[in-house]
């Protein structure tokens, strides 16, 4: 098949975060499967020339991302690259959208509609309920249309299920579907000193000052271990740095800063144990991405993967409380031999629960269901 997937923003600090890191795994998978896939988003941050060409094997498009709107990722637009599907949709067999509320993908899957391309909407929890003054209008304009005339609608999780049909979205084309990582054969050993590892934006539902606090709190204990954030400031760097400074050896407690998706994987192996702990989390590909690495995890009970990280003894389930976060690493770090125990299950996990031959397996039954959708329509 020739498939177009379609992600809102490529950067060299991996702002946009999961989505990208799904359509790579998703990309190399399919591509190992002898299909023909090709990337585009928008871009933004590349110094010239060195914007990416591939993602995952399979060629990247990009196209400049411009800001028509205040806010976050949704007030971007790529206009280059609805002039290009205006072009080269007739060449596709289907398209696989990572949908959210911006103009650059929700316009993408007008575009793909209006020319009778079969698609399948990925939302990775972003297109769900929301206050946001933009929301309202582009449902109204797009999003209902968009995810009406779906082949599938990708959802990960039954709180997402549950918000995709608030939004407007039909019961009997959602399709749950987790993310999965690529298999880490033999992942590396612990290293020497604990390193306790936050690796997400820093943002505020991702609470890394909670992290911070719990790292300076279990530092002033005496703890022999050194706590790291890395990801782009996302209006919470100010008060990460505030704590770092406050401690006042970058050997216990640091920022990294931003991070380029191609090297998640090997900062996450670099660490012992990664900490998320962030509220409300759909399905993050961190926490997934370093099981894989063989690395436990901790996470909070409203996190997607919080049951599967439970049943499989994969990390530790957290309440939303700072003091439930600061036994829960606290307890890791004390017990001899339990990273190591804990790092173990969260690799089988990996490979038995979230490995990507199960997820693409199911993934090409809904391409081969929307092109037939898309034939009898």
């Amino acid at each position: 098949m020739r498939i177009l997937h379609v992600v809102t923003l490529v950067s060299p600090d991996g702002a946009f975060g999961g989505p990208v890191r799904v359509a790579e795994n998703l990309a190399r998978e399919l591509i190992s499967r002898g299909h023909d896939v090709t990337v585009a988003a928008a871009a933004r941050g590349y110094a010239e020339g060195a914007t990416p060409t591939e993602l995952g094997g399979a060629p990247l498009l990009t196209f400049p991302a411009r800001r028509i709107a205040p806010g976050g990722f949704s007030g971007l637009t790529a206009p280059g690259l609805q002039s290009w599907i205006r072009r080269h949709a007739a060449g596709l067999d289907v398209a696989h959208v990572h949908l959210a509320r911006d103009l650059v993908t929700l316009p993408a899957a007008a575009s793909l509609q209006r020319r009778g391309v079969p698609y399948v909407l990925q939302t990775h929890g972003m297109v769900v309920e929301s206050s946001h003054p933009l929301a309202r209008p582009l449902d109204a304009m797009m999003t209902r249309r968009v995810l009406a005339h779906a082949g599938a609608v990708l959802h990960l999780t039954p709180e997402e299920r549950a918000g995709l049909l608030a939004v407007g979205a039909p019961e009997r084309l959602l399709l749950q579907l987790g993310n999965g990582v690529p298999d880490v054969p033999d992942p590396a050993p612990l290293p020497q000193r604990p390193e306790v590892l936050f690796l997400a934006r820093l943002q505020e539902r991702k609470r890394p000052q909670f992290f911070t606090r719990m790292a300076r709190t279990l530092l002033a204990e005496g703890v022999d271990a050194s706590f790291v954030l890395v990801g782009p400031d996302e209006g919470e760097g100010d008060a990460v740095r505030a704590d770092v400074a406050a401690v006042g050896d970058e050997s216990r407690l640091r920022y990294e800063g931003p991070l380029p998706p191609t090297r998640t994987l090997e900062r996450l192996s670099a660490a012992s144990l990664v900490v998320l702990p962030s509220v409300q989390e759909p399905y993050p590909m961190s926490v997934l991405e370093a099981m894989s690495a063989g690395r436990g995890v901790v996470i909070t009970d409203t996190c997607g993967l919080a049951p599967a990280v439970a049943d499989t003894g994969a990390g530790i389930v957290v309440d939303a409380t700072q003091q439930s976060l600061d036994d829960a690493v606290r307890g890791l770090l004390a017990a001899p031999g339990a990273l190591a125990s804990v790092g173990g299950r969260a690799h089988r996990a990996a490979q038995q629960v979230f490995g990507m031959r199960a997820v693409v397996d199911r993934l090409e039954e809904s391409y081969a269901a929307a092109i037939a959708a898309a034939r009898r329509a």
